[in-house]
C-alpha cells in the first residue's frame, strides 16, 4: 500500500475529530432532552396530629400487704392441759367465741379445797371476834390483864385477815377458772394456730392469732420527696401479684423517713374480702389528680437502639426521623413529653418501615383509623 501523503494524514485526523465531537454533542443533547424517572413513593402512610387527653396523675410504689392490727391470743394460766381447740387457721370468728378450752377438773377442786379454807377461816374469826368481846367485858374488873386483852384483840383482827386472803384466794382460783377458757378477743379471722390438743403449756405461750376485724393494708413505700405528694384520702389501685386488682384509700402517713433507705411508707386501707392477703407483694398508683397529655397512639411510636422516635411528615412528604420522650401509656396512646408538637403531622402506623428521607404517599384516614 502506497504511504499517505503529510497533507493527506492531516486532512484525516482533522475529519476523524470533527465526526467524533459530532457524536459527543449528539450524546449529549440526548442526555439533556431525556426527563428523569420520578422517584417511587417507600410507603403509603395516614398523617394524624397529636391530641391534648385529660389524663391522671399517679404515683406508682410497691409494698406488701400486712394485718391492720394482728392480735396475739395467749395462756393466762399454764400448767394446765388443753381439752380441746375449737378453731383453725382461716376460721371467721365473732368477740368472745371459745377458741380453746383446757380441762378444768384440777381448777375446780382448788375451788372446792379454797372455798373450805374460807368456811375454816370464818369459824376461826368468829371465836377469835367472841374472844375479843368478853375480854373487853372484864377490861376493868382485873380478871385478864391488859396484854391478855390486847392478845385477844390482835387474835381476832389476825383470824379477819386470814379470812380475807382466803376470799382472795378463792377469786384467783375462779378467775383461773375463767381463763380455761380462750375467747376471741375482737371479730376477726384466724391467722396463725399453735394450739394442740393434749398439750401441757405454761402461761404466756402464744396458742393463736388473729386479724382484727378481718382488715388489711397495703403499706407503700415512698420516696421523701413523693411522701409529700400523698395525702389521706387519696385513692389507690393495689395490684397483687396474682394480678388481682383492689381499689384502696391512704389512711396515714408515716410520720417518720427511714434514715437508711430514705423512705417512708404510707398506710392503705384495703376493703375486707378482697383478693389481697396479709403478706403479698404489692404494686400500686396513687392518683394525685389531672392533668392535659400530648399522646399519640401507640403505633405511631417506634423504638430504635433504645430510643423512641416518631416519623414527621415534611411539607414535600418525606419522613423526617424524630427523637421523642414519652411518658405515660393508657390503653394504646403513649404521652409525648419532648420532641413534637401538637400541630406536627406524624405517620400513624408502619414507622418500623420506614428511613429518614422517604418519600411518602399520604392517603386519606377512615373514620375510625385515628
Amino acid at each position: 500500500m502506497r504511504k499517505l501523503s503529510r497533507k493527506s494524514l492531516i486532512i484525516l485526523v482533522l475529519v476523524l475529530a470533527i465526526a467524533g465531537a459530532a457524536v459527543w454533542i449528539s450524546q449529549s443533547g440526548n442526555k439533556r432532552t431525556t426527563p428523569a424517572s420520578a422517584p417511587k413513593a417507600a410507603l403509603a402512610v395516614n398523617v394524624i396530629h397529636p391530641q391534648y387527653h385529660d389524663w391522671p396523675i399517679s404515683l406508682v410504689a410497691n409494698g406488701n400487704i400486712t394485718a391492720w392490727q394482728e392480735a396475739v391470743i395467749g395462756s393466762e394460766t399454764g400448767g394446765i392441759r388443753l381439752a380441746s381447740v375449737d378453731v383453725n387457721v382461716g376460721a371467721v370468728v365473732k368477740r368472745g367465741q371459745v377458741l380453746a378450752q383446757f380441762a378444768t377438773s384440777t381448777l375446780q377442786a382448788d375451788i372446792d379445797q379454797q372455798q373450805a379454807n374460807i368456811a375454816e377461816a370464818e369459824a376461826n374469826l368468829a371465836d377469835a371476834q367472841a374472844n375479843a368481846v368478853r375480854a373487853r367485858a372484864l377490861q376493868g374488873s382485873g380478871a385478864l390483864s391488859t396484854q391478855q386483852i390486847e392478845q385477844y384483840q390482835t387474835s381476832a383482827r389476825t383470824a379477819q385477815a386470814r379470812l380475807d386472803a382466803a376470799r382472795a384466794q378463792l377469786k384467783t382460783q375462779q378467775l383461773r377458772f375463767r381463763q380455761a377458757r380462750i375467747v376471741a378477743p375482737d371479730d376477726g379471722v384466724i391467722s396463725s394456730r399453735s394450739a394442740t390438743e393434749g398439750a401441757v403449756v405454761p402461761t404466756g405461750q402464744e396458742l393463736f392469732r388473729l386479724i382484727r376485724q378481718n382488715r388489711l393494708e397495703w403499706r407503700a413505700q415512698v420516696t421523701a420527696t413523693e411522701l409529700a405528694r400523698v395525702r389521706p384520702g387519696q385513692r389507690v389501685s393495689v395490684v397483687t401479684a396474682s394480678g388481682a386488682r383492689v381499689a384502696g384509700k391512704v389512711r396515714m402517713l408515716a410520720p417518720t423517713v427511714d434514715t437508711a433507705t430514705r423512705t417512708a411508707l404510707v398506710y392503705v386501707d384495703l376493703p375486707t374480702g378482697s383478693a389481697a392477703r396479709a403478706g403479698m407483694f404489692a404494686t400500686g398508683s396513687f392518683e394525685l389528680g389531672q392533668a392535659q397529655a400530648l399522646t399519640l397512639p401507640q403505633s405511631a411510636v417506634v423504638m430504635r437502639d433504645g430510643f423512641n422516635y416518631v416519623y414527621r411528615v415534611s411539607a414535600d412528604n418525606h419522613a423526617l426521623q424524630t427523637k421523642v420522650r414519652v411518658g405515660r401509656r393508657i390503653g394504646d396512646r403513649v404521652e409525648i413529653t419532648a420532641g413534637i408538637q401538637s400541630e406536627a403531622r406524624v405517620v400513624a402506623a408502619g414507622g418500623g418501615f420506614l428511613a429518614d428521607g422517604d418519600l411518602l404517599r399520604v392517603v386519606p384516614m377512615t373514620a375510625n383509623t385515628q
